[in-house]
């Protein structure tokens, strides 16, 4: 999802994911048949604008990859975190859907053996092509090897995969740490517009353990809630003053920020602004179109109220704002100025914390992922990190060291899971009102369980497989019996009648030659000297 030039959210992935896949799809399948064309040695025709076509996709998901290679490495790392999480129930799917892939592939590889023996069987028969049979062969044993081969290799990978197999949702119950609590990301943004006290109300009412925010600080010296570098997305200032909607936010005056209105773009929208938000009740939708843009003071109100922890990221005023090089002090004077209790603050900017410490010593600081030394050193006990640094060890050392530690951004329950499985205290959400109806985490298993499922999917499996290629084998061995009778049957008759011919043939010679006839006559004894008379032929010739 991104924001168009519109200032509208747009969700341009799913637009170009399809996209591509339609035309990934149809390129591979024109691969796929001019290979198989190529094989069969026949000339491969394709109009000029599918050759084309290959080219512009293959070079476009040759350049969108190494985009992704490139700016998007710690992307891939999700995909890591979620085999962790899936990765047991992937394997035992895998080896049911090789057990269905079993019966096509044994029936090929088996039909290809008895092609095979038919082709041996003619060789012998029939010499005169036996380089061209010998290469068909070559084939035959060539596709056999192509199907059987990686299909009994990911077979055997899959049956030894829990031996490199890691997933921290295998494991005792009894090692199961506790549920994490939540810091609610610019209030509960699915229920309602972000940064405004809708939004913080909301995720109030669904457990937060904190709020979190942005704070930027305005001409006149007043901190308010606000994300953006500019007002545009989340205000109607283009409908109140379109030539200054792409200024910072900390080039106006508080009283103008007063009067935007800071809900009609998340009521009024035609696209959610989250793919997953439920729509809005009549009421929410109204109390929503009519928030406006809250100071800092508005929040620290609501969490003494309601005792939750506050922590937000404080942007710098551009260079030429009057509070460019006071900002920091202003805030925290601001803070203490609200009554608020010193410990419900997490500070997490790393600007001045010197005079932070000394200044309001009960704030509790957050670091980033900086060294357990640095840490250590600065006396922070807690961290704020991306989820996706999970993937390197679970952030065990960390662990180790009793450094309490929050993940953001944490909005899908099989995230939350393997937060959760992997001993986490906190994540920012914001789909808190999901997350916290989850009690015990997804996907989880003991180690026992798991072996006990992987043994018995691993005999049933190779008992399945086995008896289908026996009944494949069985099968192809019937038909090529019943083919050999049916050609030895055809044969035997074929030489009887080759010598009836053979001997009908000589038959014809022996009555075609009088003389013959005449010869054998004379000499039989006690015959006399008889002259030959003509005959008339009254018999007429035999058909062939």
């Amino acid at each position: 999802m991104a924001l168009t030039g519109t200032g509208v959210w747009f969700f341009w992935s799913l637009v170009l994911l399809s996209l591509f896949g339609i035309l990934a799809a149809y390129t591979s399948l024109l691969l796929v048949l001019g290979f198989l064309l190529c094989w069969e040695g026949k000339e491969l025709y394709l109009h000029w604008y599918h050759k084309i076509l290959i080219l512009i996709v293959i070079s476009m998901c040759l350049f969108f990859f190494w985009l992704l290679c490139t700016y998007w490495k710690d992307r891939w790392l999700t995909i890591g975190l979620s085999l962790q999480v899936y990765a047991p129930y992937l394997h035992l799917s895998s080896i049911s859907v090789m057990v269905l892939l079993s019966w096509p592939v044994a029936f090929y590889l088996i039909h290809l053996e008895g092609e095979a023996r038919i082709r041996r069987y003619k060789i012998t028969s029939n010499e005169r092509k036996r380089n061209k049979r010998c290469n068909m062969l070559t084939k035959l044993r060539a596709l056999q090897v192509a199907v059987g081969l990686p299909f009994f290799l990911i077979l055997l990978c899959l049956y030894v995969m829990p031996f490199g197999n890691y997933s921290p949702c295998i494991q005792e119950k009894d090692k199961l740490g506790p549920k994490p609590s939540f810091f609610g990301h610019r209030g509960a943004p699915m229920l309602g517009p972000e940064n405004t006290m809708m939004s913080f109300e909301k995720a109030v009412e669904h457990g937060a353990f904190g709020l979190e925010s942005d704070v930027h600080i305005s001409y006149d010296h007043v901190p308010f809630l606000m994300h953006d570098l500019s007002l545009r997305r989340t205000t109607n200032i283009k409908e109140v003053l379109p030539n200054a909607s792409l200024r910072h936010p900390s080039l106006f005056d508080w009283d103008f920020l007063a009067t935007l209105n800071a809900g009609k773009w998340f009521s009024h929208s035609q696209i959610k602004p989250f793919y997953h938000m439920k729509p809005l009740s009549e009421a929410d939708k109204e109390k929503a179109g009519n928030q406006k843009i809250p100071k800092l003071t508005d929040l620290l109100e609501l969490a003494q109220k309601e005792k939750k922890l506050v922590i937000f990221d404080l942007n710098s005023p551009v260079p030429k704002h009057p509070a460019r090089k006071e900002f920091v002090r202003l805030v925290v004077n601001v803070i203490l100025a609200s009554g608020i209790e010193q410990h419900l603050i997490v500070w997490l900017p790393g600007f001045d914390r010197k005079y932070v410490r000394s200044t309001a010593p009960g704030f509790q600081h957050v670091g980033r992922l900086f060294t357990i030394e640095r840490l250590t050193k600065e006396n922070i006990s807690r961290i704020n990190v991306d989820y996706k640094r999970l993937f390197y060890n679970g952030l065990r050392e960390y662990k180790a060291a009793n450094i309490n530690i929050n993940i953001y951004i944490v909005n899908e329950p099989w995230l939350f899971s393997l937060a959760w499985c992997s001993r986490i205290q906190s994540v920012t959400t914001d789909n808190i009102q999901v997350l916290n109806q989850i009690n015990h985490p997804y996907f989880f298993m003991t180690p026992s369980f798991y072996m006990f499922m992987w043994i018995l999917m691993d005999v049933v499996s190779a008992i399945f497989i086995f008896a289908v290629f026996y009944f494949h084998w069985w099968r192809e061995s019937q038909s090529e019996k019943i083919l050999k009778g049916i050609s030895s049957y055809t044969e035997t008759p074929s030489v009887s009648l080759q010598k009836e011919n053979t001997e009908n043939e000589a038959a014809l010679n022996v009555m075609e030659s009088p003389e013959t006839l005449t010869k054998s006559v004379g000499e039989l004894p006690g015959s006399q000297s008889i002259n030959p008379e003509p005959v008339q032929e009254t018999t007429q010739p035999l058909m062939p």
